[in-house]
This record gives C-alpha cells, sequence and structure tokens, in this order.
C-alpha cells in the first residue's frame, strides 16, 4: 500500500516524502511542477537511497487521477498540491479558487470512487483570520481571512469537515501550519521560488547569495515590539515530521481533526533577518517597504494539542532554520535549475 503525496516535488511536500521514506512507507509522488521541478525527486531518491514512483499530473485532472488511483495501490493521500503566495492572490483570487478548491473537490471525488477515504489536508494559520488574538489554538472560530489564498483553505477545512460528516468511513487531519522555513540538513533540498519569492526566508538567502540587492521589509508600523510583522518560524523538518505522525494517526481513526504546526513562538521579521546574519556570518542589508495586502501583524501558534495528541513538538529554532537555508543556498544559489 502506498501514500499518494500531491505537490509531493515542492517545498514541504519534498522534505515529508524524505521523513515518509525515512520511517519505511511506500509512497507516490504527483506533481505538475507548476512551482516546482522533477529534480526534487531525484535528489529525494538520493537523500534517503530509497525509489518511488512518481507522476505529472495536475489535480484538476480527473481522468489522469483516476488513472493514478487504479495504477497504484493508493491507501492514503498527503495533499499539498495548490497555489500558495498571498500577494499574488489578492491579484488572481480565480485561479486559487479554480485550482486550490476546485482541484481538492476533484481529488476528495476520485479518492471516493476508488474508496480511499484518509486524507492529511496541508491547510494553514491564515485561517484563524485577522480578528483572533495569537496564539492561535484549533477550538477558536476561523473565518475573516485576508486575503484568497487563506479562504481557499478555509473553504476547503469547511468541505473536508462536511464530508466527513457525510461519511464517518472518512478520517481527515487538518494541518495548520504557520510559516516554514529551513532545509534539509544535506543541502541537497530547499525552497526553491520560481521567479521573486513571496515568502520572508528564501528572499533574505538570495541576498545573501548575492542573487539580490537587497531585502524589503514589508512595514514598520505594526503594533509589534520592532513594528515589523511576527510569525511563528518552523523549520521545515519539524514540519514534515509532522505529517508522518498525523497520518500514523488518520490510519488508525476514523476521525476529522485539526492541529497546529507551529513552535509556539513569535519571532519578527527583523529578528529573523538578525538571526540568519548571526547564523551565517553574511549581513543582509534591508529597506523598510508599504505594508503588504493580506498580512497581519502577529500570528503564531498554540501547538501544546499536537505535542498532547499526535506525541509530536517542534525541536529546531531560527537559527538552525537559517544555517539550514545558507546551506541549501550557497550550495544550491539558482536553486534547481542547472
Amino acid at each position: 500500500m502506498a501514500i499518494l503525496i500531491t505537490g509531493g516535488a515542492g517545498y514541504i511536500g519534498s522534505h515529508t516524502c524524505v521523513e515518509l521514506l525515512n520511517a519505511g512507507k511506500e509512497i507516490v509522488v504527483l506533481d505538475n511542477y507548476s512551482n516546482s521541478s522533477p529534480e526534487v525527486n531525484a535528489r529525494v531518491k538520493e537523500i534517503t537511497g530509497k525509489d518511488f514512483e512518481t507522476v505529472e499530473c495536475d489535480i484538476r485532472d480527473e481522468k489522469g487521477l483516476h488513472e493514478v488511483f487504479s495504477k497504484y495501490d493508493i491507501d492514503s493521500v498527503i495533499h499539498f498540491a495548490g497555489l500558495k503566495a498571498v500577494g499574488e492572490s489578492c491579484q488572481k483570487p480565480l485561479e486559487y479558487y479554480e485550482n486550490n478548491i476546485g482541484g481538492t473537490v476533484n481529488l476528495l471525488k476520485v479518492m471516493a470512487a476508488h474508496n480511499v477515504k484518509t486524507i492529511v489536508f496541508s491547510s494553514s494559520a491564515t485561517v484563524y483570520g485577522e480578528k483572533n488574538v495569537a496564539p492561535f489554538h484549533e477550538e477558536m472560530e476561523v473565518g475573516g481571512t485576508t486575503n484568497p489564498y487563506g479562504t481557499t483553505k478555509l473553504y476547503i477545512e469547511t468541505i473536508l469537515q462536511d464530508l466527513w460528516k457525510s461519511d464517518n468511513e472518512w478520517s481527515v487531519s487538518i494541518l495548520r501550519y504557520f510559516n516554514p522555513i529551513g532545509a534539509h540538513s544535506s543541502g541537497r533540498i530547499g525552497e526553491s521560488p520560481n521567479g521573486i519569492p513571496n515568502n520572508l526566508m528564501p528572499y533574505i538567502s538570495q541576498v545573501a547569495v548575492g542573487k539580490r540587492e537587497k531585502l524589503s521589509v514589508f512595514g514598520d508600523d505594526y503594533e509589534t515590539e520592532d513594528g515589523t510583522g511576527v510569525r511563528d518560524y518552523i523549520h521545515v523538518v519539524d514540519l514534515a515530521l509532522g505529517h508522518v505522525v498525523a497520518l500514523e494517526r488518520a490510519m488508525k481513526i476514523n476521525a476529522c481533526e485539526v492541529f497546529n504546526l507551529g513552535t509556539g513562538k513569535g519571532v519578527s521579521v527583523l529578528e529573523l533577518v538578525h538571526a540568519f546574519e548571526e547564523a551565517t556570518g553574511v549581513k543582509v542589508p534591508y529597506v523598510i517597504a508599504p505594508r503588504r495586502p493580506g498580512d497581519i501583524a502577529t500570528s503564531y501558534s498554540d501547538a501544546s494539542k499536537a505535542e498532547r495528541v499526535l506525541g509530536w513538538k517542534a525541536t529546531r529554532n531560527a537559527f538552525d532554520a537559517c544555517r539550514d537555508t545558507w546551506n541549501w543556498q550557497k550550495n544550491n544559489p539558482d536553486g534547481y535549475s542547472v
């Protein structure tokens, strides 16, 4: 039996593939490579010394998905595939709704047709919106999202919860990520965005490696200690390990559960810049720029439920993530491009 990993060649997906393979799991990676590279799969095989099947397919391709489920003995899905840039989602909302929500509904329909009813979903802390006060916990009322990307995650969570209510044979684990950063310690896989990075850490590292002149810090007038946005930065390997234990639980019980995956600590943009400089010895020039639409001031987790129920806890800190990011970036200045 195999686990289907949609978006498995992406940043979080690839690191999760490594940890699943290290745990002795069989996987099938499905990706359309719109924001990733097939080279990732080769490097995951290199890191783990294990082989796995890969399929180039879009989750909106119903026929293609049916073929995948018919060909491989799949018993569960970890669903990463989706567009994920907050700013871009404000400019292209229809693309985000069509790809993220439409694609997920399509995937769920095909899963049901093949009687595969276990899914771990890649959600986001953005579902907590701007009215809740950090630290965010799973029992809070969600909604009031500030951008279409976050709204797609909110709607997909609702769809999954409604699906489970309609059929308790489903087992659904919804994982609300905070801000993934870092890279595998080998330096062979890491975050490699197409074009200008939308996330802070890859932008910092591209400035450090000389690809970009300076970092733009979006807003220094938030109600935070240094005026810059505060986020819960979680090492991507800790995040990947969270998926392994969430899936193991989902395979044992028929439930619909929600877990925060974060460190439980807030770090400001400038604090992360300084942590990077300390970890690498490289200066990161920056300028203050206007706030981005859709951003909130403070977001960090209460991750105690994941520790209590899953036995999972983040063990790596911002310094570790900065060190590993730099190891990845300096050895792969152009990402997966050759």
